[in-house]
């Protein structure tokens, strides 16, 4: 494989337009039928696979339609805290508990009470 980093903006688009093209064909989904599955317009469903992607919105559906969304997993997953951040975290919170109250204890009288 190319190093992504080598590559235009443009050969990447063409690229993945080229990937969604080549699952869904593996799938046997016309590109009517994904594009109604998906929601999106039909020219949309062509000008991706062309690799002029406009809306990543309209992308995202397709992927999601096709089941290649994991493909976006590590973009929305929450950081791992390291061992030593972990201890870091768990120690500064530990030396931030209160050790004094500042406010009053409000005493009632009894006859506002409704028992």
């Amino acid at each position: 494989m190319d190093d992504i980093y080598m590559l235009a903006d443009k050969m990447i688009l063409e690229k993945i337009g080229n990937r969604v093209r080549q699952v869904r064909l593996k799938q046997n989904i016309t590109q009517q039928s994904l594009a109604e599955a998906a929601g999106v317009s039909l020219s949309s469903v062509k000008k991706i696979e062309k690799g002029e992607i406009g809306s990543f919105d309209s992308l995202l559906r397709l992927l999601r339609t096709l089941g290649l969304l994991d493909v976006l997993q590590p973009l929305v997953e929450e950081e791992q805290l390291s061992p030593n951040e972990y201890y870091e975290l768990v120690h500064t919170s530990k030396n931030k508990t209160r050790k004094r109250a500042v406010g009053k204890l409000h005493q009632y009288s009894k006859e506002e009470s409704t028992w």
